[in-house]
């Protein structure tokens, strides 16, 4: 119940963003806006869903963002600058993914090492490979690896809808998102993983190897970075190191949180981290549509729907409690 109301919540908000914004600007239900909105609401929730599942199990992940910039840098390296084939470059960076995820869930699990400091030196550490291996140059495909761009840039045409169509990325979002609840919902694996965050001592005296479903979340969480890092640069087709996918944890969270992860761990929503990835892309596309708000505050209004989101999720846990607490 309390995960729908969330859920509730943030849809409101997203239907009254939308609409506000709709308002204030004749671009934004274009169909070539509200298509674009899909593909990046399609890529920012494959990463989300990864955030989602370390915030479940009461952890945090900053190095989704350098994650996604050394995985999508290092494929067009390899195909484009050194020839490596497909079939070994691909499944080769996905790895990847998940051996920083599982090395940092064993320095938090195994190690003891806080989360919040793991993974910043994460953020680190992966910023400064992906430019020291590439040289710090800009890399992509140069109109090369069609095919294998096709995997993001195929559209779907809508009978009728002038010129609309359902994008690709969305098909593999909701393929991602699927088996996720399925997991979460309807796996013993996926009940003691919440079990996990919500009291991890009361779960190791039932039974549940804490331990293993903690390092399960980071692998998880890095996994779906690397792939929407390989999403990513599909999409865009070249990157520079330096800047490519810079905050995007701070979406990737936001969305998390906005979507009903509590940050105590123990709650999460599937669906309501995807309905707050494209809340996270409204408010964006919104602040560059609309003339008169500047394009450079965008991050203050990400930081400040974190936040308002946090506070949401405290007064509620209280709202809660004293409920209980008044009842008995």
């Amino acid at each position: 119940m309390k995960s729908a109301r969330k859920i509730l919540g943030v849809f409101s908000l997203l239907v009254a963003t939308c609409v506000a914004t709709s308002a204030l600007t004749p671009y934004f239900l274009t169909s070539y806006n509200i298509e674009n909105l899909l593909r990046r609401t399609s890529l920012f929730g494959v990463i989300s869903i990864g955030a989602a599942f370390v915030i479940i199990v009461g952890g945090i992940d900053l190095s989704i963002g350098s994650v996604v910039a050394l995985v999508g840098c290092l494929l067009p390296w390899l195909l484009v600058e050194h020839g490596v084939p497909i079939w070994f470059a691909v499944p080769g960076v996905l790895l990847m993914g998940l051996v920083l995820g599982l090395c940092h869930g064993m320095l938090v699990q195994r190690v003891r090492l806080q989360p919040f400091i793991v993974t910043l030196c994460g953020l680190l550490i992966y910023r400064g490979l992906a430019r020291g291996i590439t040289g710090d140059q800009t890399v992509g495909f140069q109109n090369g690896f069609k095919g294998l761009r096709s995997i993001v840039k195929t559209r779907f045409e809508i009978p009728g809808l002038d010129g609309f169509a359902i994008p690709s990325t969305l098909l593999i979002l909701v393929a991602i998102a699927t088996l996720a609840i399925v997991f979460l919902r309807f796996t013993v694996w996926g009940r003691h993983l919440l079990a996990t965050g919500r009291n991890a001592s009361a779960a190791r005296h039932g039974g549940v190897r804490t331990d293993r479903y903690v390092v399960l979340a980071y692998v998880i969480c890095a996994g779906l970075a690397g792939l929407g890092g390989m999403l990513f640069i599909l999409d865009v087709g070249s990157a520079q190191p330096a800047d490519f996918g810079n905050f995007y944890e701070l979406f990737a969270i936001a969305a998390a949180v906005l979507g009903g992860c509590s940050l105590r761990g123990g709650e999460g929503s599937v669906i309501g981290v995807i309905i707050g990835a494209a809340l996270m892309q409204v408010l964006q596309n919104a602040i560059t549509l609309i003339d008169w708000i500047p394009d450079n505050i965008q991050y203050a209004v990400i930081g400040a729907v974190i936040i308002a989101g946090a506070v949401s999720d405290e007064g509620f846990r209280r709202f809660v409690l004293r409920r209980r607490v008044g009842s008995s």
